[in-house]
């Protein structure tokens, strides 16, 4: 089987979705009007056998939108210091972040015979409201992904580890988890994504999604 045919049964897996893991960390909890600090995608491929994997990250640090509210406690919860040098010297506007990310993945969805991505997060309601709402602050008209439908790993977590909390279901699920560094965008999202693939995986070679069947042309009504 060609890379090409391989990636393509990516859009069999999910109706023509493509999975993009996404976390993002901010200056609160209302999308409205708390700073997009961090945010951080991954792509995710398929190979011949179904198995989910893990594509190259793409992260920025961004400069707090004109007007946006920080509050000291989501900075001490995240670690992220918005005096630094090095973040003074790498963070982008909102606007370039998301340009950055937006172009791999839609050229990703391209070469996956995919029509739409659909966001992948932990929690995902909370990274989607955020994505959103800087989507719309930043007037992007061609979004990628869809605009409410989304992959919730704490919900999928629940029903395959008996865990919520995305270190506790890293563990359950045989996944390295370094405390110290969570809470960054680029940490959490290549954990997000470890995970959401293990879980997919697992599914598949457990009977609940037969590669070959769809391949045939046996799908769902």
């Amino acid at each position: 089987m060609s890379d090409a045919s391989t990636r393509e049964l990516m859009a069999q897996r999910f109706r023509g979705y493509l999975p993009v893991v996404v976390d993002i960390e901010t200056g609160g909890f209302n999308a409205a009007t708390d700073a997009l600090l961090e945010i951080a995608a991954v792509p995710l491929t398929i190979d011949e056998q179904g198995n989910l994997l893990p594509l190259e990250t793409i992260t920025f640090h961004i400069t707090p939108f004109e007007g946006a509210n920080v509050e000291r406690s989501a900075l001490e919860f995240t670690g992220i210091d918005l005096d630094s040098a090095f973040r003074r010297e790498i963070a982008v506007t909102e606007k370039a972040a998301l340009d950055g990310i937006f172009k791999p993945v839609r050229k990703t969805i391209k070469s996956h015979g995919c029509t739409r991505a659909i966001l992948v997060g932990h929690n995902a309601s909370f990274d989607q409201g955020f994505l959103n709402a800087a989507i719309n602050r930043c007037n992007i008209k061609r979004n990628p992904f869809h605009p409410f439908s989304s992959f919730d790993t704490a919900t999928l977590s629940a029903l395959a580890y008996g865990q919520t909390v995305l270190a506790r279901a890293c563990q359950a699920a045989g996944i390295e988890f370094d405390n110290a560094s969570a809470h960054s965008a680029r940490y959490d999202t290549e954990r997000t994504a470890e995970l959401f693939c293990a879980i997919v995986n697992r599914f598949k070679d457990l009977g609940g999604w037969n590669l070959a069947m769809k391949e045939q042309g046996f799908d769902e009504p």
